[in-house]
Parts: C-alpha cells; structure tokens; sequence
C-alpha cells in the first residue's frame, strides 16, 4: 500500500524496501543518504517559517496565514521526523537484543 504523503511516495524503493535488490547491491549509502535528505528538507522548511514569521512581525508584508501554513508544515515535517527516529532506535533495540 502506498502513502498518499508526497515525501513518503517512493521512499520504500529508493531504500531498496520491497524490490529485489539484495542488501548487497542496495548498500546502506542509500539509506544514510535518504535520511540525511530528510533532514535536510526538515531543516529548511523550519528555516522557512522562521522567516515568514520574522516577516511578518517586522511588518514586510507577509501575511498571518502564510506564516501559520509555513509554522504547521515545519511542525508536521518535524514530528514525523521524530516518529522515524524513534521507530529506527526501537528497531536497533530489538536487534541488538537477539540471541546470536
């Protein structure tokens, strides 16, 4: 089933998650780099609200819905940043606590 989140879209795919590559020819550059992405995407959409708010409380113009949607996707992005990290330190976890 795929996600309807535009960001999500493909996201599967490109970390090599239900194709047939081998863990081999995937390689774990691809996932590191993915989440490096990520945050990077989460990094500007917070730096984007932080100037529309500026802009609007300097008075240049920006308008208060504009600054809300910008604050809201920056929130969002974050949140569901913060799920991810959560879900790969669970992973780790549970991987680090099986018998070999």
């Amino acid at each position: 089933m795929m996600s309807n989140i535009p960001g999500v879209n493909g996201l599967g795919q490109k970390i090599g998650v239900g194709g047939n590559t081998s863990p081999a020819s995937a390689g774990g550059t691809d996932f590191v780099q993915t989440l490096e992405e990520t945050m990077q995407k989460v990094e500007a959409l917070q730096t984007e609200a932080e100037k529309q708010v500026e802009g609007m409380v300097s008075g240049q113009g920006v308008d208060v819905h504009s600054a809300m949607i910008a604050v809201e996707k920056a929130d969002l992005s974050f949140q569901l940043m913060m799920q991810v990290r959560n879900k790969i330190v669970d992973a780790y976890q549970q991987i680090s606590q099986m018998p070999f």
